[in-house]
Order: C-alpha cells, then structure tokens, then sequence
C-alpha cells in the first residue's frame, strides 16, 4: 500500500485505458468529456469528479477499489489486473485463445 499522502490513481486509469484499446479520444468521447481533462487526469494534474468515475467504473466494469487499488490494504499488487481488464472486450474466439494459451502453460508446470 502507497503512503496516503497525495493519492495519485492517473497511471491506473491509463493503464485500464490502454487495456481495453482506447484512445483518450475515444474513452472521452464515452464518459463526456474533453480529451484534455482525460490527459490532465491520467498525469495527476487533476482529480476526476465522482460522475466521472462512476463513467469510467461503468465503461471499464471495474469498482471504485480497483481504481483505488494502491491505497487500500485488501490489494498488494493490481498491475497484472489492470493489464488483463480488457479480456473482458475481446471478441470470444480471442477470449478461448487467452483460456487456451493459460490451460496449456498451467497444464505444463512441473
């Protein structure tokens, strides 16, 4: 868990972002708003209000803890969470390949 001293959530946000393949264009143009304060929050220039989060929860089907992961206790480590959040995007022939390619190394450990 991070110090709580100034929290910072712009690299989880952008990590989730890249995730699921969108453009800042593109993810401000689904929550409404502008391209510059999706820039602005994922450099921590700014804080998003609630509405925006709850958008960004919503687009993602994340919960306000994931966004918040570093800072509360019940996480250690998300960046593999964050890197796999846009599985859930994928077309299903992608998806089985990903099912597919983890049953194989899984099935090969010894």
């Amino acid at each position: 868990m991070k110090k709580i001293d100034t929290i910072k959530i712009g690299n989880n946000l952008k990590r989730m972002r890249k995730s699921y393949g969108y453009t800042q264009e593109e993810l401000a143009e689904k929550i409404e708003c502008s391209t510059r304060h999706i820039s602005d929050i994922e450099q921590d220039r700014t804080k998003p209000s609630y509405e925006i989060l709850i958008r960004i929860c919503n687009i993602y089907k994340v919960s306000i803890d994931d966004i918040f992961a570093d800072y509360l206790d019940k996480y250690e480590n998300r960046e593999l969470d964050y890197d796999l959040m846009g599985f859930y995007a994928l077309d299903e022939k992608d998806k089985n390949t990903i099912i597919n390619l983890i049953t194989y190394f899984n099935s090969n450990k010894k």
